[in-house]
């Protein structure tokens, strides 16, 4: 195994996990902003890394956890954002884990794969942002997904540039390890925009039934011959 490890610069597999159902996501259901009031009052003024799972989303992360455990190899290092929704995934899916099992894995919180930083506009209706930002619609219309920023907040170009720091650090000292990451859905698409070499074009929103699922399953597995992580499986999902 040492001699395969140092012959690759990158992980033998990389599993990248989103998180199970979050408050926000409920409450949003699926929109940018809160659709009124009623809508937003369980989440208000909750920072986003505080934002906990919902009882689905931690049925979610159990049934996923199960499944992750019968059909994946045990990984030697999980990291995850420090968010409490991505703390509280881990931690479900790890209960189909014996502690003999767990303590051979090294858990690790980095910083540099934090969900996007979403800016004033956080706690807002879509009534709010309109009204705040009334320019917003055309700018982003002019400049797209990828580059532009919600205001004071990151694009995804902001985002993959801490993301490709993070991959760096992967390539660096987990060469030949089986590695997972438990992230947001920001996170996923700078991700597969660096190990995909994806074009701008591609970048800049989802393609229809591609946006990445709470505890969707995605892999990618080292290929000798072209020396890089190949896409195996996206968006799987196992809780349905």
């Amino acid at each position: 195994m040492g001699g395969f490890m140092e012959a690759i610069k990158r992980p033998r597999q990389l599993v990248i996990i989103r998180h199970a159902e979050s408050a926000r996501n409920k409450a949003r259901q699926g929109n940018i902003y809160f659709a009124d009031d009623d809508a937003r009052a369980t989440v208000k003024g909750i920072p986003d890394h505080k934002i906990p799972i919902t009882p689905h989303g931690h049925d979610q992360a159990i049934t996923t956890g199960q499944y992750l455990h019968r059909y994946f190899d045990m990984p030697d290092y999980i990291y995850h954002s420090g968010y409490v929704r991505t703390i509280q995934t881990l931690d479900c899916i790890l209960e189909a884990y014996s502690w003999v099992e767990r303590d051979q894995i090294k858990i690790r919180m980095n910083p540099f794969i934090r969900e996007r930083d979403p800016g004033f506009a956080y706690d807002m209706t879509t009534q709010e942002a309109e009204m705040h930002f009334p320019y917003l619609k055309e700018y982003w219309q002019t400049f797209g997904g990828f580059f532009a920023r919600p205001p004071g907040g990151e694009s995804l170009a902001d985002v993959t540039e801490r993301v490709y720091t993070f991959l760096n650090m992967l390539f660096r000292d987990r060469a030949g390890q089986k590695v997972w990451i438990i992230v947001h859905g920001g996170i996923i698409k700078a991700l597969r925009f660096l190990l995909e070499r994806w074009t701008y074009d591609q970048s800049m929103k989802w393609l229809p039934g591609e946006s990445p699922e709470n505890c969707g399953v995605t892999t990618y597995e080292y290929n000798e011959s072209q020396e890089r992580l190949i896409l195996k499986a996206y968006n799987a999902i196992f809780w349905k």
